[in-house]
């Protein structure tokens, strides 16, 4: 019998699974698909000599974050690699605002669009460089992280105070005027807003824009050489090292509570496995609460706010292999790992107000992914193997480009609204479809097929909206990794802080798990002294457990 089992071997799970083995106990990992990584796998599906990321790509949160720093992933295999630019947002007449590595190579392509926008960069990256250590130590903590709060409101008044507050939960297309003349300042940081479903009048869009567009400057955007899938196999070594246990194919169907307490889980084969001390869910809040523990288990509110859990956009994704690479009109995206396809500010509300309608986009904004230019090792010479993704509503009204796309994403939906994409990227890229050798399309439905816990194509396990952050995620009143149930913790990026590659979700609830058993061990051996003191008798050990 394992002290804990993990249900879901994504980087949560995983992250989880090694603290655990960190601190000397026995972990199981159950997963249900083949192969384990959750939405960081890859193949080549797409063409047998091209390297494809089913999922994630480009990782600056985990090159940020300092539970994956502590878990020493590079002595278990894992290596790193970056395009020569981090980022780049072109627009039709030529300009192409380019987020680089260097502080002062951003702020020159800003320049161009209106002098002294490069200042206006430096200023925010001012500001990052004296609140991003400890804005990152409160992300990355259990919620309330006090310390880690303490010293960012200090950090936050020496930066401004209420007026910086103020600055980073305003939406992006405001923050964006406040800070910058020209457009390329206000597309950098609306576009990185993009990266969850923030739309550019979001109320903390601005915030969470440059939050990720200051990771690409300080961090870059990342990617595991040889494909995404280099991370998973690094964590997954690391745990076999440390003796843990990982088994694919191994779906969970039942939670097992025996008085108020998880105790291990049923599988769908009908295999019990039991766990001695915890129980860590590396699943979605909606599938955890609705359908792995009895509902008589939970407090009946929990179920009322579930119906008002609100999952971030659905995604569509089409990968590709390409004869050449991509002919960008603006030449500065050629060396970006990743690019922006929408022309100007006012092209990303349109799109974000479609999906808001129930529309089907009729020009996507998409996020490109040049994946042999960040690592040469995904396809042969002078090819390239890419991605784009954009998001579409969970349920759909009508089809804004009168294609009549319904989301039934039946065979003819799925190729006509990748048609869409290659047309948005040809907007930019002319002559880009005749460089395609080979494509795969991922809908919605497919992407929940690989991956339950993205849920209709919803990537970032929940929307990233104020109304479901901190303690309002995944319910009101929760932002813990602890559930109504004893010794079940939530370890998935349903949890605070929410999406990412990071680990911090499933750190946060091997902490949970770890000082809650330190804590009944404390409780045990004060009962086991008082006995000890009332009646002479030395005591039965606790060296067997709890």
């Amino acid at each position: 019998m394992p002290d804990a089992v993990v249900i879901g071997a994504g980087p949560n799970g995983l992250v989880a699974a090694n603290l655990l083995a960190d601190a000397g106990w026995s972990v199981e990992v159950l997963e249900e698909q083949p192969d384990a990584g959750g939405a960081v796998r890859h193949n080549r599906g797409v063409d047998p000599e091209f390297v494809s990321d089913l999922f994630s790509s480009f990782y600056p949160l985990a090159a940020a974050s300092p539970v994956l720093d502590r878990l020493r992933l590079e002595d278990h295999g894992l290596r790193w690699s970056h395009a020569p630019r981090v980022l780049a947002h072109p627009l039709s007449d030529g300009k192409c605002a380019v987020l680089a590595r260097g502080v002062d190579a951003t702020a020159d392509s800003l320049d161009v669009f209106h002098p002294g926008d490069g200042d206006a960069w430096r200023r925010l990256h001012g500001t990052w460089e004296r609140l991003g250590p400890d804005l990152l130590g409160a992300l990355f903590t259990p919620f309330p992280p006090v310390r880690a709060s303490a010293r960012l409101a200090l950090r936050l008044k020496a930066a401004g105070g209420l007026r910086m507050a103020r600055t980073l939960v305003l939406p992006v297309r405001r923050m964006g005027e406040e800070e910058f003349c020209g457009e390329g300042g206000k597309l950098l940081l609306a576009g990185n807003a993009l990266h969850a479903d923030l739309a550019p009048e979001a109320a903390g869009s601005g915030g969470f824009g440059w939050l990720m567009s200051m990771l690409g400057q300080t961090y870059g955007f990342p990617v595991p050489v040889g494909g995404s899938g280099a991370l998973t196999d690094a964590l997954v070594r690391r745990l076999r090292a440390h003796g843990g246990t990982l088994r694919c194919g191994q779906r969970v169907r039942r939670v097992i509570v025996r008085e108020r307490r998880a105790v291990g889980v049923t599988t769908a084969d009908g295999e019990t496995v039991a766990a001695r001390r915890a129980v860590l869910a590396d699943v979605s809040a909606s599938a955890l609460y609705g359908e792995l523990v009895e509902a008589d288990h939970l407090p009946s509110q929990l179920a009322t706010d579930l119906k008002r859990f609100q999952w971030d956009f659905a995604t569509f994704k089409v990968d590709w292999a390409c004869d050449g690479p991509v002919p960008w009109q603006a030449e500065a995206a050629a060396q970006a790992g990743t690019v922006h396809l929408a022309d100007g500010m006012d092209e990303l509300t349109r799109f974000a107000a479609q999906i808001a309608m129930g529309q089907v986009p009729d020009r996507p904004f998409a996020l490109f992914g040049q994946m042999t230019t960040a690592d040469p090792s995904r396809s042969p010479r002078g090819t390239e193997a890419a991605w784009a993704y954009t998001h579409v509503p969970h349920v759909i009204k009508s089809d804004a480009g009168d294609e009549g796309l319904t989301g039934a994403w039946s065979s003819r939906e799925q190729e006509v609204m990748a048609d869409r994409i290659e047309r948005q990227v040809e907007r930019f890229a002319p002559g880009f479809r005749s460089r395609i050798r080979a494509r795969r399309v991922l809908a919605p439905p497919t992407l929940q097929s690989l991956d339950s816990n993205l849920h209709g194509g919803a990537i970032n396990g929940g929307t990233a909206a104020m109304h479901q952050q901190l303690v309002f995620r995944p319910v009101p009143g929760t932002g813990r990794p602890e559930t109504p149930v004893g010794h079940l913790y939530l370890a998935s990026a349903s949890a605070h802080p929410g999406g990412g590659v990071h680990g911090a979700p499933g750190a946060n609830a091997a902490q949970a798990a770890l000082h809650r058993y330190r804590l009944a061990g404390l409780h045990r051996a004060q009962r086991v002294f008082t006995h000890r003191d009332r009646t002479g008798r030395k005591p039965p050990s606790p060296a067997d457990g709890l």
